[in-house]
């Protein structure tokens, strides 16, 4: 059987029988990886600790004709004793591997994969808030796969902004002559958030108030669960929290 090599995030594991895994991969260069990791749940494993998820890794291996074989695993970042440490952020990191796996299911480009590498080593810095790293890579994520909102210009008639109305299904703000019924009404303060979580222009997004934040991660929820066409299981554990 061919081999090959590639760097990889892993996004979520599988039990599979009474010693290994299914581990997918959101891989650099070749998109999702599924691959059996056999022998892992073993406790005299050298390589299991190393494909769990929130762990960049490059991994050797054998091509399989559904799934590939993991034969070797060398650790290129660990982020996940610090993501687990504090439940918020774990939440947030949860998220985003979540999105990750659903945005690059069936195509990823390498800026998926560096999207998700920073946004990983952030949360596992705590350079921001957890929900507001989250809320910028989903929208960023969601940009890489063709759906960049828009936060300023009227998705209807094109005029320019600022516009206080947002409209999930056409794409993001609409001005008061294209808003319908339906159209969400925004503060102005979180249109301004919005853009900069999507731009990365963090010392807008840390110095936000809280219903900004709010009313943005509401945005975003509905405008991800929009694209996928239902919503991701860690965003309803969040809510329950």
């Amino acid at each position: 059987m061919p081999q090959f090599k590639e760097e990889g995030i892993v996004l979520r594991t599988h039990k599979l029988g009474e010693t290994d895994r299914i581990i997918t991969l959101l891989s650099k260069n070749s998109g999702q990886i599924r691959a059996v990791a056999k022998g892992v749940r073993k406790t005299s494993s050298k390589i299991g600790a190393r494909l769990e998820p929130f762990m960049a890794v490059e991994a050797q291996f054998y091509k399989g004709k559904s799934l590939d074989v993991v034969t070797q695993v060398e650790t290129l970042a660990s982020y996940g004793k610090q993501i687990v440490s504090d439940y918020d952020s774990y939440l947030a990191g949860s998220k985003m591997l979540e999105t990750a796996e659903r945005l690059t299911r069936e195509t990823s480009t390498q800026q998926h994969y560096q999207l998700l590498m920073g946004a990983l080593r952030s949360l596992s810095r705590f350079e921001h808030d957890p929900q507001s790293i989250t809320n910028s890579y989903q929208l960023r994520a969601l940009s890489l796969s063709g759906w960049t909102p828009s936060f300023d210009q009227c998705s209807g008639c094109q005029s320019e902004g600022p516009n206080e109305r947002f409209l999930v299904q056409v794409g993001g703000a609409v001005c008061e002559q294209c808003a319908p019924p339906e159209a969400n009404r925004l503060h102005p303060n979180t249109m301004i958030l919005l853009g900069a979580l999507l731009s990365g222009d963090w010392s807008i997004v840390d110095d936000a108030d809280s219903f900004s934040a709010e009313q943005a991660s509401g945005i975003i929820r509905a405008f991800l669960q929009w694209h996928l066409e239902r919503g991701l299981k860690s965003m309803d554990i969040s809510e329950t929290k």
